[in-house]
């Protein structure tokens, strides 16, 4: 395979990224990883390295449409940014000193758990639950827009939400994804979020957490300008079509499949982590 090939191979799979990554708010880099180890022998490092900037730019082509559209609810998202950051700090430290094997099979496990995630039922927040009180100091209780008007909603358990960001932020920095799958989960199921607005929140918040980290990989040399380009158009792309699909459609299909796919590159990145093939 010669450099051109090599290239477009590269920014077509990163649009396949880019797609799922804004559709599912899980973000891209859970496919581009994978995709540039298993398919294109990349070092994990570099990998990693390369689905941060990625990263950056899924979120900010599908960051801006949200916001816009008024889903993403910003103050949320700008409080739980602080955890996510220093998570992120400490991950992208982490990943510098573990070995590629590790990282490996720990994103194998991600890989699974994201699998499982997307296939769950949003969950529906049942009427009548008092807000947060920290919540409403912080005005974090707002609507988004549907066909019958604007609905609105109330945050829970705001300090648990932001534990578990924290630790999202760890995953962000070591393995170089958005990993949406843990900020959907905070925000969905323990701060009874509405789904479209943890997903879209979820989309404005992984920029951020990935810009934190991606310093850290860049000092370090395992970001490859080379590589970075093709993928980061890519997943631009690929990112603005997904907001298009996401607010005129239902992905159920989409999540199935996706959640097939993500769980064969999670098995086949554990035994390759395992065997010291990575």
């Amino acid at each position: 395979m010669n450099i051109t090939e090599f290239t477009i191979l590269t920014a077509l799979g990163s649009v396949a990224a880019g797609f799922i990554g804004a559709l599912t708010g899980l973000g891209g880099g859970v496919v581009i990883v994978p995709l540039l180890t298993l398919v294109f022998g990349v070092d994990i490092r570099y990998a990693v390295g390369t689905s941060l900037i990625a990263v950056i730019a899924t979120s900010s082509g599908a960051a801006a449409a949200y916001v816009k559209e008024g889903y993403t609810n910003m103050r949320i998202g700008m409080f739980l940014e602080i955890a996510t950051v220093l998570g992120a700090l400490f991950g992208a430290w982490l990943a510098v000193i573990i070995p590629t094997s590790a990282i490996t099979v720990i994103f194998g496990v991600f890989l699974l758990y994201s699998a499982y995630v997307s296939r769950q039922r949003p969950i529906v927040p049942p009427a009548g639950l008092k807000p947060d009180p920290l919540a409403e100091r912080l005005g974090m209780n707002g609507s988004y827009p549907e066909p019958e008007g604007p609905r609105n909603y109330n945050v829970h358990s705001v300090p648990a939400g932001f534990s578990l960001m924290w630790v999202a932020g760890i995953f962000s920095g070591l393995l170089g994804i958005g990993s949406g799958a843990l900020k959907v989960l905070a925000m969905d199921r323990i701060m009874k979020i509405p789904f479209k607005v943890s997903t879209t929140t979820s989309n404005f918040m992984i920029g951020v957490t990935a810009a934190a980290s991606a310093g850290i990989y860049l000092k370090n040399g395992y970001i490859d300008p080379g590589l970075t380009m093709p993928v980061m158009l890519g997943a631009l792309i690929g990112s603005l079509l997904g907001v298009r699909v996401l607010f005129n459609t239902k992905p159920k299909i989409l999540r199935i499949i996706f959640s097939i796919v993500i769980a064969l590159l999670a098995v086949e990145m554990i035994i390759k982590g395992f065997s010291g093939k990575m």
